[in-house]
């Protein structure tokens, strides 16, 4: 029964450190068989201090607190790159009653300079001391983009793929980052998502949630599964296009999240997909040969200040 299931943790010490033969083949196995079935899991043994996890948190925190007035200075609508501030209510997706009632924050690559059609460029940062922000974020940043590339490697094996291939589309990968608050459950209206049902677009996702806040929930058979908010514990799921370039294998899977809480909610999610101008590196007689950037435009081109002719491609 789906309400029995519980999404596996899985320790990715064994592969990190192998201590005997067959370590590693054994965590990607578990991989293997959890994106197999659910295209969600857990795991521990990471390798990301549970130190940058709490100086994250903190920053988060730090900046969520700023005057409205303040944050909506760093607004995305304003960046081509979709970086900086989304306020609570401007995502609204079709089906849901309501928007969503979140507020985030999002980073990337750190570029010099605007690159059409600008899923390069510079980052967006507070006018905060360094340590209460831009410090502890950019370090945690460029942690669990470590992870997330991990992950892949580790996902390829399950395919029987050597983690080599990543060369063909991992040269300047697009990575991104969200923190996300959600308010309590008391000042949400009645129907109101923190984030409303969908599928992530593209490729690994590694998401951190502050410990002991539930809200997250999956979708499996026809119900709606929590995943609990444990400490120095990710949740990994994976996007659309990894279900399309695995042909299938792996799923993607729809979830939302449902802050239960008095108080509000924290959380992080880094989205590692790849090379802007990659295609599927698995099969390269896919019929669909759309590039990441393509994917990418054709979920979220609604905001992004891009050119006519980027839409046109994809």
């Amino acid at each position: 029964m789906a309400e029995n299931i519980t999404f596996p943790i899985i320790d990715l010490a064994p592969y990190l450190n192998p201590q005997a033969p067959g370590d590693q083949e054994k965590v990607v196995a578990q991989v293997k068989e959890a994106c197999r079935l659910y295209g969600f899991f857990q795991v521990k043994g990471h390798g990301v201090p549970l130190s940058s996890q709490y100086a994250l948190l903190q920053a988060i925190g730090n900046f969520f607190a700023l005057p409205r007035e303040e944050k909506v200075k760093l607004s995305f609508l304003n960046n081509p790159g979709r970086k900086g501030y989304e306020a609570s209510g401007m995502t609204l997706r079709v089906g849901d009653k309501l928007p969503d009632s979140k507020e985030a924050f999002y980073i990337g690559r750190e570029e010099p300079v605007l690159e059409p059609p600008g899923f390069h460029c510079p980052n967006v940062w507070p006018d905060m001391p360094e340590e209460q922000f831009h410090g502890p974020v950019w370090n945690y940043y460029q942690e669990t983009g470590n992870l997330g590339r991990l992950i892949w490697e580790i996902l390829l094996q399950g395919l029987g793929r050597d983690p080599a291939i990543m060369e063909t589309f991992t040269t300047r990968p697009i990575v991104q980052m969200k923190m996300i608050r959600y308010p309590s459950a008391k000042a949400t209206d009645e129907g109101q998502f923190g984030v409303g049902p969908h599928t992530d677009f593209g490729g690994v996702t590694v998401l951190l949630q502050q410990a002991g806040k539930e809200g997250l929930e999956v979708e499996y058979e026809g119900q709606w599964l929590p995943v609990p908010s444990i400490e120095d514990v990710y949740v990994i799921n994976c996007g659309d296009m990894i279900q399309a370039w695995s042909g299938g294998l792996y799923k993607s899977a729809k979830h939302r999240v449902i802050n239960k809480a008095d108080s509000e909610r924290l959380s992080c999610a880094t989205f590692w997909h790849g090379d802007v101008d990659a295609t599927n590196p698995l099969n390269p007689d896919d019929p669909d040969r759309s590039t990441i950037g393509q994917l990418l435009v054709k979920r979220f081109g609604s905001q992004f200040s891009l050119p006519k002719e980027v839409f046109a491609k994809a």
